[in-house]
């Protein structure tokens, strides 16, 4: 592990993708997350690399693709908007099993919305944003730290299971300056078969497509992805649990919101309230199993995030619904502060005995 070094959410993206034997990115400027392009322009000629900004999201997105296809790691940046015209790309990439990095720096909508750091693309990034049936490995940091550890850990789950994955930060965390370490890793080549490289006259062609005209082979191969997805769901949950052994009620909330939430539960816990986090890290797979264990001893649980509610439908369903569960919320752009997510506490406290 390298010494620490101060840098910002967005480059320490770009340096842990470099780290991880990213050497191809492909991107288009927009707040907050242009210091991650601005980043691997300067880094990636020096390493022998590929930087390119595309004349759009959309041409980004199909350049990830080729790359993608080719079976070298490939990574796009970009914020909401953005992220959303690369959604059709985003969909050919997981309907031709390939393994990426999409990296999304959440600003607040919708549409242009504004600059200042939102979560309200969980739906879009959990719920699959484009069209057809498919899903995302989708991380959540809370961290400088932990952006550049969940960049490198979505490389390794993108190529183990061919599944394209995202990146979820928001604005807050691209910008924020922290203490950092990036890991020495030795990147080991993994073997992939399937690759389009050339066939030396020593085997068939390999063809990457995300066209079945055939309709019981397209449905064949949805329920063969969906067996990964399982495998995915059953094996590559994260989360963490901050004061829930004796918890009467549990805050769930990610990203920057679990930072303000701790605070909350620290002061919550001063004043006598037996109150603890539940954080998801992945937000695909979502900790079901955790969230309905916590329901078996909890009297309720409160949704932190910077959004009208889409985490909070979630938690509803991982529960069953058997306790009541609210919202503590901005939107917009704004961010709640320790002192709203305490008064939830205290008024659920209240009302939910």
């Amino acid at each position: 592990m390298s010494n620490k070094v101060l840098m910002k959410g967005n480059e320490a993206i770009a340096e842990a993708a470099i780290k991880a034997g990213c050497r191809h990115y492909f991107g288009y400027p927009i707040t907050p997350q242009t210091e991650i392009a601005a980043y691997m322009a300067k880094r990636m000629p020096k390493i022998g690399g590929t930087f390119l900004q595309a004349e759009s999201e959309v041409s980004a997105i199909n350049m990830v693709y080729g790359v993608a296809g080719a079976g070298y790691r490939v990574m796009t940046s970009s914020s909401s908007p953005g992220i959303s015209l690369k959604q059709e790309g985003i969909s050919y990439i997981a309907g031709a099993d390939l393994p990426a990095l999409i990296v999304n720096v959440q600003r607040g909508g919708p549409g242009l919305g504004g600059i200042q750091p939102s979560q309200s693309d969980y739906f879009q990034a959990t719920k699959g944003g484009g069209h057809g049936d498919y899903r995302l490995i989708v991380v959540a940091p809370a961290s400088v730290q932990e952006m550049a550890d969940l960049t490198i850990k979505s490389f390794d789950l993108s190529d183990k299971y061919r599944v394209p994955a995202m990146l979820l930060a928001d604005g807050t965390l691209g910008q924020m300056m922290e203490p950092v370490s990036l890991p020495d890793i030795e990147v080991k080549e993994v073997e992939k078969p399937w690759a389009v490289r050339g066939t030396k006259g020593e085997r068939k062609h390999n063809i990457v497509n995300s066209l079945y005209l055939n309709p019981e082979k397209l449905e064949q191969t949805n329920f063969e992805r969906y067996e990964r997805y399982a495998e995915i769901e059953k094996n590559e949950v994260m989360y963490e649990e901050f004061m829930m052994e004796d918890a009467q009620y549990c805050v769930v909330s990610f990203g920057i919101a679990s930072r303000i939430s701790k605070n909350a539960v620290v002061e919550a816990r001063k004043q006598g309230i037996k109150v603890g986090l539940i954080r998801p890290i992945t937000l695909w797979p979502f900790p079901k199993a955790v969230l309905k264990k916590a329901a078996e001893t909890v009297k309720g649980f409160i949704s932190v995030e910077l959004s009208m509610g889409q985490m909070i439908e979630d938690v509803k369903l991982a529960i069953d619904c058997s306790r009541p569960v609210v919202l503590c919320n901005r939107t917009g752009g704004m961010i709640p502060s320790p002192e709203q997510v305490l008064e939830s506490i205290k008024n659920m406290a209240k009302e939910v005995k």
